[in-house]
């Protein structure tokens, strides 16, 4: 009965041989894993992926040549108008320099208000209280007369 058990003990032997081999392979990993509910035949195909390109740099916005320069017209030198309570603009620009010289003669001031750019009123009162400073055997500049 030897013989007889050699064979099957062979046959055994395999069988056994080829469970414990299978036994042995790896488990895949859970990514590798199909999820449940997914289509087998889809998730062994290959995906056609498109490589990433970066994004093309937008053309910079065009420039404007730079205007020509210009020189200003000029015409004839513009009058003085003075600004608006100016003495200059109350009576004129003769008046208001004779006005303005007046002042400059007579006052003591070291900075009188004696400026066209100033109320007819302010340069006058400056006047006014300048040659008021003299007393009754003083000679007055003739300025204050006038």
């Amino acid at each position: 009965m030897p013989s007889m058990m050699r064979p099957a003990l062979a046959a055994s032997l395999v069988a056994l041989s080829l469970a414990l081999a299978g036994c042995g392979q790896p488990q895949p990993a859970p990514a590798e894993a199909p999820t449940a509910g997914a289509d087998a035949s889809l998730s062994q195909e290959p995906i056609d992926a498109v490589p990433i390109t970066a994004e093309p740099t937008p053309a910079p916005a065009p420039v404007a040549p730079p205007k020509p320069k210009t020189e200003p017209v000029v015409s004839k030198p513009a009058e003085p108008v003075g600004e608006p309570g100016s003495c200059l603009a109350e009576i004129g620009e003769a008046r208001s320099k004779r006005l303005v010289e007046r002042c400059i003669q007579v006052s003591p001031a070291t900075r009188p208000p004696c400026n066209s750019a100033n109320p007819c009123d302010m340069i006058q009162g400056e006047i006014d209280r300048s040659c008021a400073m003299y007393g009754p055997d003083e000679a007055k500049p003739k300025e204050c007369a006038a």
